[in-house]
């Protein structure tokens, strides 16, 4: 490297050797002309004299003119070789300018990329936006290229497509079934693979219906464990932009970390509006519900539901045998009634049932389904044999749910009295037996093997 020190000694030394060739020039003609002069008038006279004299002086004046010459010939040589020195570093200087500006250009655009991909990540509010994001950045990452994003479910043993683009509308049709199936996923590292006929490239990029392609593989991670991964594919032999695949990276790490806020902001919500045991909704979250329920969907229905004996259950089987009854009808209240009715677990062995849209005799026919359905639902639990008593009413327009509920509590305190294992109505005549219509399902059921009265 030419420093500025070592330039400025070359100017240095090319000015003092001109000044000097000019001062010896002067010394040498000054000193040697006039014996070059008498020189010649003793040898001829003349013009003669003139010639020998001119003859004798270049003789004198060439060698040291030609020394001159080299001196100066060497110096240039010198000044140019570090001129070549100095444009071949101005020239490395500037190619490396070039390059630091590229990767600060490239840096700034991931960082606008990563920055506006984390503000849409932070926008969306349930897992389908956020796939809708990550679609969006696959059409901007690579728009050229099928791009699929694979996660697993929540046994974490099976893959799911849930996002995929693609320049023709088809997906890169990954045939992985599992994490552990897959070597981006299993290794945690991005995989390359230039070529699926090479020898290691990876076997499920062979055998497809796109013949020979190169593949791009982005493992994607949720709360520390490897879930998913980003697959891509193209021709083969075309190597992926190292900035496509800093932001197919930058997308993975963002995406899986919104995916598993969202999860576990949703678990910690359904752990907060059910109950534990029985996974049905908690008595805040019931009431909350109902609260919701708009009014199109009126009449709605309200049921008290009690288990028979379950003292007795409890004290004669044990805790574990009642815990596996609250289970076992919850999952029975869950089958057998609609998606848009609200159940839940009111407190111990007491459900709370809510039916939009429902009379209370539609609700009433549902009742004695359940009732129906339990006896052979606890033959397949290997249960003791247990049953369920219900207070039905239909509650009023503004009405205030915890009047409607204690209405249904008191058709369920009746059912009890009238020797449990039915379903009583409370109407506006109050209390009373459940009307027949002729349908045999709105009469109780009769002839069940009863435990021992509490």
């Amino acid at each position: 490297m030419v420093t500025e020190e070592e330039w400025t000694g070359e100017i240095a030394r090319s000015d003092r050797l001109r000044w000097l060739s000019v001062a010896i020039g002067l010394l040498v003609f000054a000193v040697i002309c006039v014996p070059c002069i008498m020189a010649g008038q003793a040898v001829a006279s003349g013009f003669a004299a003139d010639l020998v004299s001119a003859g004798i002086l270049i003789i004198l004046i060439l060698p040291i003119s030609t020394g001159l010459l080299l001196m100066s010939e060497r110096q240039q040589r010198r000044t140019d070789e570090k001129v070549r020195k100095l444009n071949a570093e101005l020239s490395a200087a500037i190619a490396d300018a070039d390059l630091q500006a590229d990767i600060r250009d490239s840096q700034v655009q991931r960082q606008r990329f990563e920055s506006r991909l984390a503000n849409a990540l932070d926008m969306a509010e349930g897992e389908p936006e956020v796939i809708d994001v990550i679609e969006r950045s696959f059409t901007n990452v690579l728009p050229e290229a099928p791009v699929e994003l694979l996660l697993a479910d929540n046994s974490h043993a099976h893959l799911h497509r849930m996002a995929a683009v693609g320049p023709d509308g088809e997906p890169p049709c990954c045939g992985v079934d599992s994490p552990d199936h897959c070597p981006a996923a299993r290794r945690a590292q991005i995989q390359s693979f230039p070529d699926s006929d090479d020898l290691d490239a990876c076997p499920k990029l062979r055998n497809r219906p796109q013949g020979r392609l190169g593949a791009l593989c982005v493992p994607v991670s949720i709360m520390g464990r490897t879930v998913g991964v980003i697959h891509a594919t193209g021709e083969p032999g075309v190597k992926v932009d190292d900035d496509r695949v800093d932001d197919l990276a930058t997308l993975a790490k963002l995406a899986g970390a919104r995916i598993g806020l969202l999860r576990v902001m949703a678990e910690t919500q359904l752990q907060a509006s059910t109950d534990t045991l029985t996974g049905l909704l908690n008595r805040r979250s019931f009431s909350e519900r109902v609260a919701t329920v708009p009014a199109h969907l009126q009449p709605v229905a309200v049921a008290m539901a009690d288990l028979d004996h379950f003292k007795t259950l409890n004290d004669t089987y044990g805790h574990e045998t009642g815990d596996r009854a609250l289970r076992l009808f919850a999952r029975l209240l869950r089958d057998a009634l609609r998606k848009s009715d609200i159940a839940s677990r009111y407190g111990g062995e007491e459900f709370a049932i809510a039916f939009p849209d429902c009379s209370a005799l539609d609700a009433i026919r549902a009742l004695n389904t359940v009732r129906a359905q339990l006896d052979a639902a606890i033959t397949v639990g290997g249960l003791p044999k247990f049953t369920v008593s219900f207070g039905v009413t239909e509650a009023e327009t503004g009405e205030d749910l915890d009047d409607v509920l204690r209405r249904a509590d008191e058709a369920l305190l009746q059912a009890k009295r009238q020797g449990r294992d039915r379903v009583v109505l409370h109407d506006a005549l109050g209390v009373g037996p459940v009307p027949s219509d002729g349908r045999a399902d709105l009469l109780p059921v009769p002839d069940r093997d009863f435990l021992p009265a509490d």
